[in-house]
């Protein structure tokens, strides 16, 4: 029996290898039967990673992506199976998670999300609910494809879980607290062991923090790690394992011990004029360097404020890290960031 397990273990562990080793931009992977993976070009398009499970009667798809993420998704799905697209899975309320909503909509689908989606689109879609111009509005200047969509929000809600389960397949749609927002979900295959992260987890320098709390957001992975995933499904970046999500969290760990490190006896502007030798130290821990990139000077203000209290006296690169985002989504991290230190909030 012991052998069995040992065997058993191994055959998983080498599926998974095949799996991740083959995962491209652009690409359709299967995860497991019925299971698939698609890589987003998020240096070209802006568009996020997605998923979807076929069921028997129907298809879940999760994220909506922008508009022309969720168009350039629709045929790879339609070439695997005729079933209907019934449910799309907003991971949280960014534009390259939820812009994509009306598109899936027309197609007839219904648009999932945990309860703090919503909450955050009353917050930040303001034209949508009788305001003023939103981030919608905004971000329609700058992509086509939001121009020419229209905002829609989840109406389907869930408050912590949800599930869909055919006999065949399981899907559970969890919160486990605020992270990237106050409003990500997850999606969790638990028989395959496959778990799809949203931005919560990401696989590169796409970490925007300011609209969720670094604190929170270490503990949030740790009930997110202790599903024991074996594949890992990021909002951006390449497919991944467990190592992913721990790589994240030591990530954001590693940031609030430089950054308190810093603090202690320095004025705002002193810690502000650190950035530069923060991302240096950071850069030479080899499980985390990739998550380095232009918008690491906003990341640790953010970090600075909620450890202090207090905002550093320039605060440009929080506002390039937002326009960043909001346009595209996209920090290759080629750039050099020591331009913006001492230019955060």
């Amino acid at each position: 029996m012991r052998f069995l397990r040992v065997a058993t273990g191994t055959l998983a562990a080498a599926a998974c290898a095949v799996v991740l080793a083959r995962a491209q931009v652009g690409e359709v992977r299967t995860l497991a039967p019925d299971v698939y993976f698609h890589e987003g070009d998020i240096k070209g398009k802006g568009h996020c990673n997605n998923g979807w499970v076929v069921f028997q009667d129907y298809v879940l798809v999760i994220d909506a992506n922008f508009p022309s993420g969720a168009r350039e998704i629709i045929p790879k799905i339609r070439a695997l199976t005729s079933k209907p697209i019934r449910f799309a899975f907003d991971t949280h309320h960014h534009g390259d998670h939820a812009y994509g909503n009306q598109v899936w909509v027309d197609e007839g689908a219904i648009p999932v999300a945990h309860t703090g989606v919503l909450e955050e689109m009353k917050k930040y879609e303001t034209a949508l609910f009788g305001g003023g111009p939103g981030r919608w509005e905004n971000t329609a200047k700058e992509r086509e494809d939001v121009r020419t969509s229209k905002l829609k929000a989840p109406t389907v809600l869930f408050p912590d879980t949800l599930i869909f389960d055919d006999g065949v397949h399981r899907v559970e749609l969890h919160h486990f607290g605020v992270a990237h927002t106050h409003g990500d979900g997850f999606a969790w295959l638990p028989k395959e062991k496959i778990l799809f992260t949203g931005d919560a987890c990401v696989n590169g320098p796409y970490n925007y923090v300011a609209d969720g709390h670094i604190g929170d957001w270490i503990r949030t992975l740790d009930r997110a790690r202790g599903l024991g995933a074996q594949v890992v499904g990021p909002g951006h970046g390449p497919l991944g394992d467990a190592t992913v999500l721990a790589d994240q969290q030591l990530f954001f760990q590693e940031l609030y011990r430089v950054v308190t490190a810093a603090a202690k006896g320095k004025s705002p502007a002193q810690v502000q004029e650190a950035v530069a030798p923060m991302k240096a130290e950071l850069g030479a821990n080899a499980r985390i360097a990739r998550y380095l990139g232009d918008g690491f000077a906003a990341q640790v203000a953010k970090a600075y404020n909620e450890i202090t209290g207090q905002s550093f006296p320039d605060r440009r690169a929080e506002a390039d890290a937002e326009r960043m985002h909001r346009g595209s989504h996209h920090d290759d991290g080629a750039r050099d960031e020591t331009a913006h230190a001492g230019q955060t909030n």
